[in-house]
């Protein structure tokens, strides 16, 4: 029998675990000291709701599918047929290859060939490695074509302390929101102001979130989104490198309790294929550009 993910690839530092899977090379779990920092799934199930996959070539939502690059017309499946779009890449369902397994880290790999919509050959590479300051996710795109490729990068962790989001305290280093319309595509954006502020901590309530958030802040290189309880002390963070110049935020369509929200580090933002903003294009094989290597963690927090 063979798992609804494929293989199961554990590893173990300084008090955290983390198990990677084959399918979509996703982040099916991640804990410390015994203690949840990421809701995934059991390996008898299959991911849902895109937790722990990686989103490559690009992440969120593209329009109708339907982009134009290098002077053609291209036309993608809609793999959001609810809301016409195509959503999340191509490399979250695919079965990745493992590279190398040790103790502390694992690393996959998966050819993206040319197809459809895509007309592009990419090595996708993904490197998952623990130690005592927690998780590390170096996520790598090397173009193969003789012809310049469009490319983001993205991926989507759910965040959980303890069973429930609505008392944790959410602070997001983050000054501009994305509008969106029905189809939760951007109109424009907006400088954070009341409930969608969160450059101070605040609780979360029974807000509503699945938005876009940009002109994040970095120190020190990084971005740092923290969730925090505010009694106990224990949280989780998620930081991202200055490449990362956007974040989702969403919290899954249940009742309360919602045990956990999403926090999806992204180089670009929603339709990014048809606006252009924050896209990287791959140089041809063989020269300069052709490769785009990112950077993304987890940690727990414990105060006081």
């Amino acid at each position: 029998m063979v798992f609804p993910s494929g293989e199961q690839f554990e590893i173990a530092a300084a008090g955290y675990t983390a198990v990677v899977t084959e399918s979509g090379a996703a982040l099916r779990s991640l804990r410390f000291r015994g203690r949840d920092l990421v809701h995934g799934f059991p390996e008898t199930e299959m991911s849902g709701g895109g937790r722990g996959q990686l989103l490559m070539p690009w992440p969120n939502r593209i329009r109708d599918g339907r982009y134009s690059f290098g002077g053609r017309d291209l036309q993608l499946g809609l793999t959001d047929p609810g809301r016409g779009n195509a959503s999340h890449g191509l490399a979250r369902w695919a079965a990745w290859t493992l590279e190398e397994h040790t103790d502390t880290s694992v690393s996959l790999v998966y050819r993206l060939m040319a197809q459809t919509g895509y007309p592009w050959t990419l090595d996708l590479h993904v490197l998952y490695d623990l130690s005592a300051d927690g998780l590390v996710v170096t996520q790598t795109a090397t173009n193969l074509s003789a012809e310049p490729a469009p490319y983001a990068s993205g991926a989507h962790p759910y965040l959980c302390v303890g069973d429930a989001i609505e008392d944790l305290e959410l602070t997001v280093p983050a000054h501009t929101r994305v509008l969106v319309d029905d189809r939760q595509l951007p109109t424009g954006t907006e400088p954070v102001s009341g409930a969608h502020d969160f450059t101070s901590p605040r609780r979360i309530g029974d807000m509503v979130l699945d938005d876009g958030y940009g002109d994040l802040a970095h120190e020190d290189g990084r971005a740092t989104v923290s969730l925090v309880d505010p009694v106990a002390g224990a949280g989780v963070a998620l930081w991202v490198d200055e490449t990362h110049r956007w974040l989702q935020l969403y919290t899954p369509p249940v009742d309360p309790p919602r045990p956990a929200l999403a926090v999806e580090p992204m180089t670009a933002p929603a339709d990014a294929f048809n606006s252009g903003t924050d896209v990287v294009t791959l140089a041809p094989a063989g020269s300069e550009g052709d490769e785009l290597s990112v950077s993304w963690g987890i940690s727990a927090l414990q105060r006081g």
